[in-house]
C-alpha cells in the first residue's frame, strides 16, 4: 500500500472505532482487518501505528484543535497526529490528493486549522497536566493518592509505546531455545529482567507468524501478568482454580509452573473467552485443564467449597495499568465504572474465598493503578474475613525476583519496572483448631464433617 492509502486506512479505522465508543479499540481493529484481508501484515501495522498515536495523544490533539469550528474529524486527528509528529504541511496535503485509494483533498477549513500546527510539539507547559499526560481530569485525586510526587513521572512513562512481552512456555523448551528460535525468523528477543520465563522485543512484530508461536513454545503475555502467575506459587500437586480466566492466559503459565501435572479448573462467566482458550491449551500442549461457565444458580461453587490449593482472582478492573497498550480506555472510563467495578470486585472476592481450602492460598490481582481497587479492596476483605491473612514474607514464592520475594503484595508500574500497571496480592486462609482436630479425626479413621463452608451437597 502506498502511504497515502495507509492513512486512508487508518482514517477508516479512527472511524470504526469512533463509531463504537464502548467497544475495546484492538477489537473493533481485529474487526476491522478480518474484514479486509488484502491489507498485509506490514501494512496492517502501518495503520494501526497511526491510529495508536492519535489514541494516545487523545487530549493534546483535541487541545491544538480546539479553536476551529465543527467538529474534529478523524481526518483532522490523524493529520494533526502526522504534523505534530514532524511531518511538513506539504507532504500531507499530498496524502490527500484524491487519486486511487488516496483520502479526497483537503478542505480549506481542514487546510487552515491544520497548517497551524506545522512546526509545533504535541506536548506543550501550556496544557494542563491531565491533558499533557492524557489521563482524565476526574481521576487525578486518585491517581496522586497511589503516586503523589510520582504522578507527572509515572504517567508521563504510561505515554509510551509499549514492549512486546512473550513468555516461553517450559513444558516445550528453555528461554535459549526459544532466543534461537525467533532469531532464525529475524526476531532479536531479550531474557526480562523480572520474569523467569519472560522475553522482550521491541515494539510490534509479527510473533504470532513465528514457528516458534505456533509449535506453542512462546505465548505474547506481558511480564507483569507473568508475575503474577509466579506469586501463586501453584505447584504438581495442587488443585487450582482461575476464577476470571477469560481466554486462559494465565491459566497456561499455571499449567507451565505445575509441569503439567495436578488439576486447574478455569472458569469464567463469559463462555465465548473460554472458548477461545482450547486453541491456546492445544497449541500450549497443556492437558491438566478443565473449563467450567460460571452460569447464575449453579451449584458448582457450592459443591467444590473449600476445595482448592490455590484461587486465581484476575479480578474485572478499570485497565488503567494498560493504558500504554489501551489508550482508548482512558476515553471509556466514568467515575460510575469505578463505583461499580470495586462492589464487583468485593463480590467477587467473597464468593472466591469460600473455594480456599484451609491453608490454600487465594491470589487476588488486578491490572489497575488504583488503590480503591487494589489495597483498600484488601483491606476491606480482610475486615469481613478474619480466616484470611495476607502470607508472611517467609511464605512467599520462590519463583518472584528476590525485589518482590518478601512483599505479600506488591505493584508494577512501567516507569519503575518497565511492565503494565499491575498489583498483586497473596492471601492465606487461616487453618483454625476445629479444622486440625477433624483432620486428626479423620486420618484415625473417623468421618471428618463438613463445616457449613465446605459444604458439598447439591
Amino acid at each position: 500500500m502506498t502511504p497515502a492509502a495507509r492513512l486512508s486506512g487508518a482514517i477508516d479505522l479512527l472511524c470504526a472505532i469512533q463509531n463504537a465508543p464502548r467497544r475495546p479499540a484492538d477489537a473493533t481493529a481485529n474487526a476491522f482487518f478480518r474484514e479486509r484481508r488484502y491489507i498485509g501484515g506490514g501494512d496492517r501495522r502501518a495503520i494501526s501505528t497511526i491510529v495508536w498515536d492519535v489514541l494516545r495523544g487523545w487530549k493534546r490533539l483535541q487541545w491544538h484543535l480546539k479553536d476551529i469550528s465543527g467538529d474534529i474529524s478523524p481526518r483532522l486527528l490523524c493529520s494533526a497526529s502526522l504534523l505534530l509528529s514532524g511531518e511538513t504541511m506539504d507532504n500531507v496535503r499530498r496524502l490527500f490528493s484524491g487519486e486511487r485509494y488516496a483520502q479526497k483533498p483537503l478542505t480549506s477549513r481542514e487546510d487552515m486549522a491544520l497548517k497551524g500546527l506545522e512546526g509545533k510539539e504535541l506536548s506543550t507547559q501550556k496544557q494542563s497536566l491531565s491533558v499533557r499526560l492524557e489521563y482524565p481530569d476526574w481521576l487525578e485525586g486518585a491517581l496522586r493518592e497511589t503516586f503523589g510526587n510520582r504522578l507527572p513521572d509515572e504517567m508521563e512513562a504510561m505515554l509510551g509505546t509499549p514492549t512486546l512481552d512473550l513468555r516461553v512456555n517450559l513444558l516445550k523448551g528453555s528461554r535459549e531455545t526459544a532466543i534461537r528460535e525467533l532469531r532464525r525468523e529475524s526476531l532479536q528477543a531479550e531474557e526480562t529482567k523480572l520474569s523467569p520465563w519472560g522475553l522482550r522485543l521491541d515494539g510490534r512484530q509479527p510473533v504470532t507468524a513465528t514457528q516458534a508461536f505456533r509449535d506453542g513454545l512462546v505465548e505474547i503475555q506481558d511480564e507483569g501478568s507473568q508475575l503474577v502467575v509466579a506469586a501463586a506459587d501453584a505447584r504438581g500437586e495442587h488443585r487450582v482454580l482461575d476464577y476470571c480466566a477469560g481466554a486462559g492466559g494465565k491459566t497456561l503459565a499455571l499449567a507451565m509452573t505445575m509441569e503439567n501435572r495436578g488439576h486447574i479448573v478455569a472458569c469464567d462467566v463469559h463462555e465465548k473467552r473460554l472458548d477461545g482458550a482450547v486453541k491456546r491449551l492445544r497449541r500450549a500442549g497443556v492437558h491438566n485443564v478443565e473449563r467450567h461457565l460460571l452460569v447464575s444458580g449453579d451449584k458448582w461453587a457450592k459443591r467444590r467449597a473449600g476445595s482448592f490449593d490455590r484461587v486465581l482472582v484476575d479480578a474485572p478492573c478499570s485497565g488503567t495499568g494498560t493504558w500504554r497498550r489501551n489508550p482508548d480506555a482512558r476515553l471509556r472510563l466514568t467515575p460510575e465504572d469505578i463505583q461499580e467495578l470495586v462492589i464487583k470486585q468485593a463480590q467477587i472476592l467473597d464468593r472466591a474465598a469460600s473455594l480456599v481450602k484451609p491453608g490454600g492460598r487465594m491470589i487476588y490481582a488486578t491490572c489497575s493503578l488504583l488503590a480503591c481497587e487494589n489495597g483498600q479492596q484488601i483491606d476491606a476483605f480482610l475486615k469481613r474475613r478474619t480466616d484470611f491473612v495476607r502470607v508472611s514474607k517467609e511464605q512467599t514464592s520462590e519463583l518472584l525476583p528476590s525485589e518482590l520475594r518478601s512483599k505479600a503484595q506488591f505493584s508494577l508500574t512501567p516507569l519503575r519496572d518497565g511492565t503494565d500497571g499491575f498489583f498483586a496480592c497473596v492471601l492465606e486462609r487461616v487453618v483454625t483448631e476445629g479444622q486440625v482436630a477433624l483432620k486428626m479425626d479423620s486420618s484415625a479413621g473417623v468421618p471428618a464433617t463438613s463445616s457449613p463452608d465446605e459444604d458439598l451437597s447439591t
